[in-house]
């Protein structure tokens, strides 16, 4: 029964991918037939992204008087609401409107199914999970590509997400007898705490930490990801055919990474896979800052950057049980979620301020700045926990 959840569980996080990618891929089509600027597409996700700050805040109550299986359920049924919706949209602000049932459905069973996995799962599942994640992100974009390039229209496209998240969300309703802690210990300890509000959970030792070095971890890969292109052709002169594969390549290598970390995630442990991915992703981005003509070690060092943040991500989750206490983990979880949405809204907008008016040449120290603020954040967690594991080996 567990093996048939776990898959279940891996269906709902390439369910999370799939909606991703969409915007993206669709929005020149559907900014011309709107007649609206290029840039309101930073609007739609903008709001998604408070939907998702929202309901990620909110997911710890949520979760603990609804259970994780119908907290996932009713958050997909939400999303594929919102992608019909989308795909009706006859205005730009009839996608604003249904821009907000799709953030609060993401942010909700982002923080849900991290935090059931963190606690019933190895750190190999993770890892897969968010694997399996990018493959639903990966996929979107040639879903629709596929209807835009065939004449069938972006609606059709979104439609045909929706269509594939309808039949997820019978999926998860005729599989929330299965959705169980695995473990009797663990659902005592649930049930008995009450949920934390977030100035309680801030006040948690070491908790200020790990959400400044999930930020930067966000705002790292997302500011990597927008803005590579733009540096590689821009400050380098890479041609521009080029740079926009090498810089799919980053995702990619995320997505390959998180696959292989699996399979060394439990020998490692969670703060090794952490410490390791970050020094990964300070070396690509001393390759991409290297002052040498050829471009290869540019293009390269993107590679490695994402390779780098691929078990960053998973082996924070993971380990936040441990750092904080099962009981706590869903609140905490949640309020990385609405840190770590924060960071992917806000930063990369920032670098692109940064980019206009002073160079876009400071793209590697931007991330490097972001990459030593995230390490030095981790560590110092690692600190406080280890000095409470040593506390309560004293003898009383």
């Amino acid at each position: 029964m567990v093996s048939i959840l776990l898959i279940i569980i891996y269906l709902a996080f390439i369910s999370l991918g799939l909606p991703d990618s969409l915007i993206g891929s669709a929005w020149p089509v559907m900014q011309s037939e709107f007649g609206v600027p290029v840039s309101y597409a930073g609007l739609i996700t903008m709001i998604i992204a408070c939907g998702t700050i929202i309901s990620s805040l909110l997911s710890d109550k949520l979760t603990r008087r609804l259970g994780t299986g119908l907290v996932t359920a009713i958050s997909v049924l939400l999303t594929a609401a919102a992608l019909f919706g989308f795909s009706i949209s006859h205005s730009f602000v009839w996608l604003c409107l249904w821009a907000i049932p799709y953030g609060l459905g993401a942010g909700a069973v982002d923080a849900a199914l991290n935090n059931y996995v963190a606690l019933h799962y190895a750190s190999r599942h993770m890892s897969w999970l968010h694997c399996f994640w990018g493959v639903g992100a990966a996929v979107s974009p040639y879903i629709m590509s596929y209807y835009l390039t065939g004449g069938y229209g972006w609606n059709n496209g979104y439609r045909t997400i929706g269509i594939i998240q309808i039949i997820l969300t019978v999926i998860l309703f005729i599989s929330l007898p299965l959705w169980k802690n695995r473990n009797a210990e663990n659902s005592k300890e649930e049930i008995s705490s009450k949920p934390l509000s977030l100035q309680q959970a801030v006040r948690i030792n070491g908790v200020p930490l790990i959400l400044v070095a999930f930020f930067s971890y966000c705002a790292l890969e997302q500011t990597t990801m927008l803005w590579a292109s733009s540096y590689l052709v821009q400050h380098r002169g890479v041609d521009i055919n080029v740079a926009a594969r090498f810089a799919s390549l980053f995702f990619l290598g995320i997505t390959f990474g998180r696959f292989l970390s699996g399979f060394i995630a439990d020998r490692l442990g969670d703060k090794l896979l952490i410490r390791i991915g970050i020094f990964t992703s300070m070396a690509g981005i001393i390759f991409i800052a290297l002052p040498v003509t050829t471009d290869v070690l540019a293009l390269i060092g993107l590679i490695i950057v994402g390779l780098g943040c691929a078990p960053t991500y998973p082996a924070i989750i993971h380990s936040t049980p441990f750092n904080f206490g099962k009981e706590n983990s869903q609140a905490i979880i949640g309020i990385q979620m609405a840190s770590a949405y924060v960071g992917t809204t806000f930063m990369p907008p920032l670098f692109g301020f940064i980019a206009a008016h002073v160079s876009i040449g400071l793209y590697p120290l931007f991330l490097i700045i972001l990459a030593i603020l995230m390490l030095f954040m981790s560590e110092k967690l690692n600190k406080v926990v280890a000095e409470r594991e040593a506390a309560k080996l004293q003898p009383q």
